[in-house]
């Protein structure tokens, strides 16, 4: 736990600091033992006085310590500025815990990537925990802030594009100290911490967490010390979190006549409980099928083979909706999708064989 090293090391430092002023004290006491006269007085009531300091030191300096850190100094809103500006000087860790974040919105963007890029090249580790936009409790937060007109998957999405980018565009020396995970649980706490500092709200029903009190707290204080509690029990929970990258894109291996041709990452979504994915990187010609590692949220989750049917109007999700998922998960690209939705094999029992693909070869563009 944080506030058991930190108590720890505030423990130590007084020591220390303590035992050399008693040193000091007892070169001074020697001194005057060997000296005579005015000296000998001057230097043994010196070195009394230090002796005293040193005690009152070490007893009552963890005490203003431990008073200091348990001080909460509280902030009528969240200043995305005050933050960004501590963000820039962090070297230890970062963490943020939210729905969505409005740091990422277009007024706050640049300027917050900037000062994560100089987080993560000062040492820092960035964690972002945000709302999976796909869950109920993304659905239920948009119906509690329904009078502020707020889309709150819509908000996490637009935060997962841009950070998504962010993470392509990273030295690849610094890509590995950012983490982004997405969790599934009902939003209680918002957290926003700066090395050994953070920022705590709780989720007001039909208002905005950034609008409402925020509580400044030490992360070693009883108050810092159950924020983290919180955010390790999400982050750590492989049922309720998925990381970025398995929410961005899923792995899929081509396979032709039962040999594997080649392994690529697609975009995909998951609409009524079907898996669709985007081929355009990869042309699916043949009797094709892929082995694709679903997207379930427990890690390690055994792949699966499926083969590749063309959506058709008479499917039970029409193409378009299937599209509009696209478009709000990746925004609206600069081509034409290829999509194809994975179902059992030819001769799976569980669902008739699927429309083929064109016939001809399959091989990556």
């Amino acid at each position: 736990m944080p506030g058991w090293a930190g108590r720890g090391g505030r423990q130590r430092r007084a020591f220390i600091v303590g035992g050399a002023l008693f040193a000091v004290a007892v070169v001074m006491l020697l001194a005057a033992w060997r000296s005579t006269g005015f000296l000998s007085d001057l230097l043994l009531n010196l070195g009394a006085s230090v002796v005293l300091a040193a005690i009152s030191y070490v007893i009552f300096d963890p005490m203003f310590e431990e008073a200091r850190k348990a001080r909460v100094q509280e902030h009528l809103s969240f200043d995305q500025q005050a933050f960004v500006t501590r963000l820039h000087r962090s070297g230890r860790r970062v963490r943020i815990l939210d729905t969505w974040t409005i740091l990422l919105e277009q007024r706050h963007r640049e300027e917050t990537l900037s000062a994560v890029r100089a987080a993560l090249a000062n040492g820092a580790q960035v964690q972002l925990l945000l709302l999976d936009p796909d869950c109920t409790a993304a659905q239920q937060r948009s119906e509690e802030l329904e009078r502020q007109r707020v889309d709150v998957p819509r908000q996490i999405r637009t935060n997962l594009r841009h950070l998504a980018a962010f993470t392509d565009a990273l030295d690849s020396r610094l890509r590995h100290r950012l983490q982004v995970r997405l969790y599934d649980a009902s939003p209680s706490i918002q957290l926003y911490q700066w090395d050994g500092r953070a920022l705590i709200s709780f989720f007001p029903i039909g208002k905005l967490s950034f609008n409402v009190p925020q509580l400044e707290v030490d992360m070693d204080s009883p108050w810092g010390g159950f924020v983290h509690a919180r955010f390790e029990e999400l982050w750590e929970h492989e049922q309720a979190t998925l990381d970025l990258e398995r929410y961005w894109s899923v792995t899929v291996t081509l396979r032709h006549d039962e040999s594997d041709v080649v392994e690529v990452r697609v975009p995909y979504v998951t609409v009524d409980g079907q898996h669709y994915v985007d081929c355009r990187d990869f042309r699916v010609t043949g009797a094709v099928t892929v082995r694709a590692v679903l997207p379930p949220r427990a890690h390690g989750a055994p792949p699966a083979v499926f083969a590749l049917a063309e959506p058709a109007d008479g499917d039970r999700t029409p193409v378009a909706t299937v599209k509009r998922h696209f478009d709000q998960k990746y925004g609206h690209g600069d081509g034409e999708r290829e999509l194809y939705r994975l179902v059992p094999p030819p001769g799976d029992a569980r669902t008739p064989a699927p429309r083929p693909a064109t016939a001809g070869d399959t091989h990556a563009r």
